[in-house]
């Protein structure tokens, strides 16, 4: 598969975190959701991505290119929007764009003046007057309009109401399946990443934990309350982490797919029980591991 970033044994030390051999390769063309508690080493993978800090080991390509040897090159690929933003205040979107235009070589203004109709954003208005929910859709308007074929998100969402949230992650998703672009989105919020990714990376203390497809992910990860004796051997070597209760027990697998069938009896039975895990329940299972 053609990869839009490559990341190969990176590695970043701090006094009391360390970014450990990380290695991640992003499909072109697809949106991949980086999942992980706070403090899990997301952040310092994207600025590494965006060459803002300086990695300690390993490598990384943007669309065949070294950011610290082609950094400007990159950075053209690149549309980034971070978590807070910051603006001239007393400036307008419309003069914003002018400003934000001399940096970008594919600057598109009039893709810009149209992506801010499409989020309701008054281009002469101070941007001081805008609420929290219009500078992260200025953010995105301002990242998209040089036509990059990376987008980067990093928790552009944070504090947000659902409807600007929605508003924002529909649009990405339909951006990314009509123009054929690459996204990143690094989130806490699973939500937003189930409803747009692709793929998921889960970062656990500093470490790429488990990536795969979205699909894959929901598809056979689940939970399964059984009574005793109901698995046989080879269901139960499916399980990991299981729990006895007084009344049965309850395990957890990445395998379901494996058992579905063989599992169809004793379903029948009531002897087991599958319940779905959505990616907050794996994120809590592979923290839960360390």
């Amino acid at each position: 598969m053609d990869n839009i970033c490559t990341i190969k044994n990176l590695r970043k030390e701090y006094k009391e975190f360390v970014l450990e051999d990380v290695s991640l390769d992003l499909p072109r063309g697809y949106i991949t959701g980086l999942i992980g508690p706070n403090g899990a080493g997301k952040t310092t993978t994207i600025k590494l991505i965006m060459n803002l800090i300086q990695a300690d080991g390993g490598r990384i390509l943007v669309n065949g290119l070294d950011p610290t040897v082609e950094d400007i090159k990159v950075k053209n690929i690149i549309g980034y929007v971070g978590e807070e933003q910051y603006f001239y205040q007393i400036r307008s979107a419309r003069w914003t764009g002018r400003f934000v235009s001399r940096f970008f070589d594919g600057w598109d203004n009039n893709m810009y003046l149209s992506l801010l109709e499409r989020f309701g954003l008054p281009p002469k208005k101070m941007i001081r007057k805008y609420s929290k929910g219009m500078k992260v859709k200025l953010a995105l308007a301002i990242s998209l309009s040089h036509s990059p074929d990376f987008v980067i998100l990093d928790e552009p969402t944070s504090g947000l109401d659902p409807v600007v949230r929605r508003d924002v992650m529909d649009y990405l998703k339909n951006y990314s399946v009509e123009q054929n672009k690459s996204v990143l989105i690094s989130s806490h919020i699973t939500d937003d990443i189930a409803r747009t990714a692709d793929y998921v990376a889960f970062m656990i203390r500093g470490k790429i934990e488990l990536f795969a497809a979205k699909d894959d992910l929901l598809s056979n990860w689940k939970k399964i309350h059984f009574t005793p004796k109901a698995l046989d051997a080879t269901m139960a070597a499916t399980l990991e982490r299981v729990e006895n209760h007084m009344f049965g027990s309850v395990g957890y697998t990445r395998r379901y797919t494996e058992i579905q069938d063989s599992l169809s009896g004793p379903k029948a039975e009531g002897k087991v029980k599958v319940e779905n895990m959505g990616l907050d329940d794996i994120l809590i299972f592979l923290a839960g591991r360390h």
